[in-house]
């Protein structure tokens, strides 16, 4: 009974063992199958920012398993001395599209769209310093002064100037003061076509220029009519605005009682010339011991 029962125990252990052989080998088989060659793309050794230009630190050539990302650079020299155009981290495969064209170098200008302009505008240390304009930023252009042929009574005036202007970057610039002494200026460059380069040029030479920051999905430009120190003070203008007259040498026309039909108005009258009224004043003159009477004719309320 006993050796009976160990011939199955002993049997069912090599059928068991046997069993898990087969599978092994069949689940290894099907992996090895499935497994992608490993293919040796460009890959990022660093965190790379807007404007980097590529050198043979910055990149390397690395493994990656399965499908190739599109537009993924196979050769290290594809990728040296060009400019990222978008920001990179560390282990990521470098694509075309986030390089400038071979080349236009690093930096600022190779970012720039074609067809676009990079305005530097200066801005206070609040909004510089505090971090409130950053790069891919979306801001409005305030200008504020006293308007040409405006009184100054009436105080500064206030418009926006631009709309919806994306900021490209922003940071210190080293400038000289009117001793000439190394001064640090806070810099904002905004990404503007050429007619609003030179709106934004003129009005940051005449004018005082403020950012305003926008909603990044707020596209839509109102038409604000502008803002006079006057009005904030709840005062009118000092010169108020007249309504158009008539053109000069137009002449009124009137309807005519008898046919009712426009016709030229009639002069106004003349005002009569009034006679003047006079009246008659007796001076006593006194030249020592003798006096003396003169009398005077003067006229009444003279214009």
């Amino acid at each position: 009974m006993n050796r009976r029962l160990l011939i199955i125990l002993g049997c069912a252990l090599l059928g068991g063992a046997a069993a898990s052989y087969l599978a092994y080998r069949l689940v290894g088989t099907g992996s090895g199958s499935v497994q992608a060659p490993l293919s040796q793309v460009v890959i990022a050794t660093r965190d790379l920012q807007i404007g980097t230009l590529i050198g043979p630190p910055d990149v390397r050539m690395g493994p990656w398993a399965g499908t190739l990302p599109k537009g993924v650079l196979l050769k290290l020299d594809s990728a040296l001395n060009r400019g990222a155009i978008a920001d990179m981290y560390e282990g990521e495969p470098v694509l075309a599209d986030r390089l400038a064209a071979a080349g236009t170098g690093g930096g600022l200008a190779a970012i720039i769209p074609t067809g676009m302009r990079a305005s530097a505008v200066r801005v206070d240390e609040v909004v510089g310093l505090a971090g409130f304009v950053t790069p891919g930023m979306r801001v409005d252009v305030l200008m504020s002064g006293i308007p040409p042929g405006g009184n100054p009574a009436d105080g500064p005036r206030v418009n926006t100037l631009l709309q919806n202007i994306q900021v490209l970057s922003a940071g210190a610039n080293l400038q000289k003061d009117s001793e000439g002494k190394p001064q640090q200026v806070q810099v904002v460059n905004l990404l503007v076509t050429p007619e609003q380069a030179e709106k934004l040029t003129l009005a940051s030479s005449q004018t005082r220029i403020q950012l305003i920051l926008r909603n990044p999905l707020d596209t839509q430009t109102t038409s604000p009519p502008g803002t006079m120190m006057s009005t904030l003070f709840g005062t009118s203008p000092a010169h108020p605005l007249k309504p158009p007259g008539p053109a000069l040498g137009d002449k009124p026309r009137v309807a005519r009682k008898d046919t009712g039909e426009l016709g030229s108005a009639p002069p106004p009258a003349l005002p009569l010339p009034q006679t003047p009224a006079y009246k008659t004043r007796v001076v006593e003159v006194l030249n020592g011991a003798a006096k003396a009477q003169v009398t005077f004719t003067i006229q009444e309320n003279p214009k």
